[in-house]
């Protein structure tokens, strides 16, 4: 057995807009303990760039802490949830397995074994960091009610309306479009077996369900121009401190809509009686086997340089952008 490590290098925003990679001590695994050694994680684009800017509302700080958070907003606080790494000095069924946690991006971390879900063999390492954004679309979905033989319509392209979109074309007879202003995710949208359209080529619609995630007061305008008489909208953008305005005039009251929110720290209420967020969350993992879900990773970004990405997260090519603690990913 190599010696425990005393100390783990970890990102925490300092304050906002400034990040850095910081040692810190790292307690020695109790029973009932895992520790990881990290491969990748994954940035979540919308949540972790608002927490480095700073733009969590003051009276949302306890409701934004992330499972291992440590410090607080605006900072310093270490913040993220998308790690897959090595489980090692842990329980004999999780010992060598590759495992996912809800956890800050850190090279190496103790973490109790009810945070650590095993990551399935057909699932690879670097995909596995879709798992958290794979359990928000999940839970949209139940949230706004999806059924087979429906017509859904997803406002926003990125990693979660991509990922609700994918969902949704696998509902026998469901009719899926893909909204998005970036013609160029037409062909992501083709590849996970939905249509695809950009506002400007839409008239008013006739949706059943539509799930709006573009985090625009545009996009939910267009969402609700989409819905047909008393249909559901669901709003899983997440604004943070930045007001949305929304014309509800027009067929808003005539046509009955619903507007309903979705937010993944807790289950879906029609589910929550039978599931709990680790079953949630093995769930989320066993979808990411289906390759075409590649297209939703961005770029590779060496542990090493990610407070240069964070900082500059706005500009970075689309996709997920995957952290790489070591040169050989298995």
């Amino acid at each position: 057995m190599p010696p425990l490590p005393d100390r783990a290098t970890a990102f925490w925003t300092l304050a906002p807009g400034k990040g850095a990679l910081c040692q810190q001590e790292l307690p020695e695994p109790l029973a009932g303990d895992v520790l990881v050694r990290a491969l990748v994680s994954g940035i979540s684009r919308g949540t972790e760039s608002l927490v480095f800017r700073g733009g969590v509302p003051a009276d949302l700080y306890p409701i934004m802490r992330c499972p291992f958070q440590e410090g607080d907003f605006p900072g310093p606080v270490k913040y993220g949830y998308a790690l897959v790494g090595i489980a090692d000095y842990g329980p004999a069924n999780l010992a060598g397995r590759r495992v996912f946690s809800l956890h800050p991006h850190q090279d190496v971390a103790v973490i109790p074994v009810e945070g650590c879900r095993p990551v399935p063999d057909n699932v690879p390492t670097e995909r596995a960091v879709l798992a958290a954004n794979m359990e928000t679309a999940l839970n949209i979905l139940w949230d706004g009610g999806a059924a087979p033989g429906q017509r859904i319509a997803v406002v926003g392209g990125g990693i979660v309306g991509g990922l609700v979109t994918y969902l949704a074309a696998r509902m026998p007879g469901a009719d899926v479009t893909m909204v998005d202003i970036d013609p160029a995710r037409a062909d992501i949208a083709q590849a996970f077996g939905a249509r695809f359209a950009t506002p400007d080529k839409l008239e008013a619609g006739d949706c059943d369900l539509v799930v709006h995630a573009s985090a625009t007061g545009e996009g939910l305008e267009t969402a609700l121009r989409l819905a047909g008489m008393e249909a559901t909208v669901v709003e899983a953008s997440w604004y943070g401190d930045r007001p949305v305005t929304v014309a509800l005039g027009g067929g808003f009251h005539p046509n009955r809509h619903r507007i309903v929110s979705s937010q993944v720290g807790k289950v879906s209420p029609a589910f929550r009686p039978r599931w709990t967020l680790s079953r949630r969350l093995d769930k989320a993992l066993s979808l990411l086997a289906d390759p075409v879900l590649d297209l939703l990773l961005g770029p590779r970004i060496d542990f090493a340089d990610l407070p240069k990405a964070m900082a500059e997260l706005s500009r970075l090519p689309f996709g997920c952008p995957v952290v790489r603690y070591q040169r050989s990913v298995p």
